[in-house]
C-alpha cells in the first residue's frame, strides 16, 4: 500500500496554501454523461520505446515501471500514447490505488487520442477523469478514498502542454540545465514555501508522503497547467516519487546528459532500486528531435 496519508482536512490544507483556494462552484462542471463510455483494456508494460513524428517533429520516448523492492503490487500507471505521455501514482489500498491510476491512464488516453493538442482540452480531460474516479469511489465502499497523482505532457507542433496534480514530477533538461517544471502538491512543499524546511530536507522529512491534492479525492479539482516551448535537443522526464524521492537531481541530470535514452531509463531505474526501491517506480523519457522531418 502506498504511504500517502490524508489525515488533514481539506479546509486546513487550503488555508496553508499561498495560492488561491479553489472557489466553491454551484454546479459540477463535468457531467457524468461526459465520461468516456468504454474503458481501454490495455495495460502499461514494464518497458516501452517508440520513435514517432509528432506534428512534423521527431519524438523519441521510452518508459519504465517497476514494483520496487518493498511493495507487492504496482499502483503506478504509465501513459504512453504519442503524443501524450505521463505518469499516475495511485493510492488508497491495493485495489484502490490500481483502480485510480489505471482509470486515469485509460480515461485521458481515450478522451484525447483523436484530438489536436491544446491546453484547455488537456485540463478538461483531467477534470473528467477526476469526476470518474470520484464517482467510482463513492459507489464502491472498498474504493472509498482512492486517488492518484497525474502528470501529463501533450505535444503539439511547437508547444508541450502540461497538466499536473499531486507529487509526481516533470523535469526538463535544456542547454545543460535541469529544471523541475511542476510544483509538488505536498505538505513538505508547503513547508518549504513557508521557510520551515529546506528543499534538501524534503526527501527525508517524515511528512514527505502527505499530498494536498490528488485526482479522485474531491468532486472538483484544481489542475496546474502550462504551455512550454519545444526545442530541438530537449529531454523531458516524467516520474513518480519512487524515483525523485530517492535519486537526487544532480544524479538525474548526469544520467540524462551522459547516456542515450534506453541506457538512461535503465540507469535511473537501477539507481532507485539500489537506494532501496521502497515504492513503485515509474518514468517516461522523451527527447525532442528535429523539426521538419
Amino acid at each position: 500500500m502506498k504511504q500517502h496519508y490524508f489525515y488533514i482536512r481539506r479546509s486546513v490544507a487550503d488555508r496553508m496554501h499561498s495560492f488561491d483556494a479553489i472557489k466553491e462552484q454551484k454546479a459540477d462542471p463535468v457531467r457524468t454523461a461526459d465520461l468516456p463510455e468504454q474503458k481501454l483494456e490495455t495495460e502499461a508494460e514494464d518497458k516501452k520505446e517508440m520513435v514517432s513524428v509528432t506534428e512534423g517533429r521527431v519524438l523519441t520516448a521510452v518508459s519504465r515501471t517497476d514494483v520496487g523492492r518493498v511493495r507487492t503490487s504496482n499502483q503506478d500507471a504509465v501513459i504512453f500514447a504519442p503524443p501524450l505521455y505521463g505518469v499516475a501514482d495511485g493510492m488508497g489500498g491495493h485495489r484502490g490505488g490500481e483502480e485510480a491510476s489505471a482509470s486515469c491512464r485509460d480515461g485521458v488516453t481515450e478522451l484525447l487520442k483523436t484530438r489536436t493538442p491544446e491546453k484547455e482540452m488537456l485540463v478538461n480531460a483531467v477534470r473528467i477523469v477526476n469526476r470518474r474516479v470520484n464517482l467510482r469511489s463513492e459507489e464502491d465502499e472498498n474504493l472509498s478514498g482512492m486517488g492518484t497523482t497525474l502528470t501529463l505532457l501533450w505535444f503539439g507542433s511547437e508547444t508541450a502542454y502540461l497538466a499536473h496534480v499531486g507529487d509526481s514530477r516533470c523535469y526538463l533538461l535544456r542547454d545543460g540545465k535541469l529544471e523541475q517544471v511542476t510544483e509538488d502538491h505536498s505538505m513538505v512543499m508547503e513547508m518549504v514555501k513557508a521557510g520551515i524546511i529546506t528543499r534538501e530536507q524534503m526527501r527525508t522529512h517524515p511528512m514527505r508522503n502527505v499530498i494536498t491534492r490528488a485526482v479522485g479525492t474531491d468532486r472538483i479539482i484544481q489542475v496546474d497547467s502550462d504551455e512550454l516551448e519545444r526545442r530541438e535537443g530537449d529531454v523531458w522526464l516524467i516520474c513518480s516519487d519512487g524515483l525523485h524521492g530517492l535519486v537526487d537531481e544532480e544524479t538525474i541530470k548526469s544520467v540524462l546528459e551522459d547516456m542515450d535514452m534506453e541506457q538512461a531509463a535503465d540507469r535511473l531505474m537501477q539507481l532507485a532500486l539500489e537506494e532501496g526501491g521502497g515504492d513503485n517506480i515509474s518514468l517516461v523519457l522523451i527527447r525532442d528531435g528535429e523539426a521538419g522531418v
